[in-house]
C-alpha cells in the first residue's frame, strides 16, 4: 500500500516515539512504501526548524529524523496540479498521492479528512490506518 502522511502525522512521529502516529508510520517505512515530495520534506523541516521543539527533541535528532525519512521513503515528482481543498495549502498533499499513486493519505486535518475519499484514495487518521493495514 502507498502512502502519504501529513506532516501534522509526522512532527507527532518524531515527539512522541510510541505514538500511533509513530507505530503507523514505522510499519509504512517497514513496508517500503512511504511516499515523500520535495514539498513535503522542506514543510517538515521548516517546521521542525521551529525554536519551541528545542525542549523536545535536539537538533541533531530532528535532522537525523528527516534523513532517515527521506532514505526510506520514495520521492515522487509531482505531475498533478489539485486545487479541490478548503486549505490550499493543503493541496500539495493530495498532488502527492495522485502523481505517487497512493492508495492512503494519513492526517489528523479535518480539511483534508473531509474529502475522503479522493479520486479512489482513502483519507485517514492515523488510528484508522494502523486498523486498516491489521485487517
Amino acid at each position: 500500500m502507498r502512502v502519504v502522511f501529513d506532516t501534522n502525522v509526522l512532527v507527532s512521529a518524531l515527539l512522541f516515539e510510541h505514538s500511533i502516529p509513530a507505530q503507523a508510520m514505522f510499519a509504512t517505512i517497514e513496508a517500503g512504501e512511504f511516499l515523500l515530495s520535495e514539498e513535503l520534506v522542506n514543510e517538515v523541516n521548516e517546521i521542525l526548524q521551529r525554536k519551541k521543539f528545542e525542549r523536545y527533541v535536539s537538533a541533531e535528532q530532528r535532522e537525523e529524523f528527516l534523513i532517515a525519512l527521506v532514505q526510506s521513503s520514495e520521492l515522487i515528482e509531482i505531475t498533478e496540479t489539485i486545487t479541490v481543498c478548503r486549505d490550499p495549502k493543503d493541496n500539495y498533499l493530495l498532488e502527492l498521492a495522485v502523481s505517487g499513486g497512493a492508495q492512503v493519505i494519513v492526517t489528523g486535518d479535518s480539511d483534508l479528512l473531509i474529502l475522503n475519499p479522493f479520486q479512489e484514495i482513502k483519507i485517514v487518521t492515523p488510528r484508522d490506518y494502523l486498523s486498516i493495514i491489521s485487517l
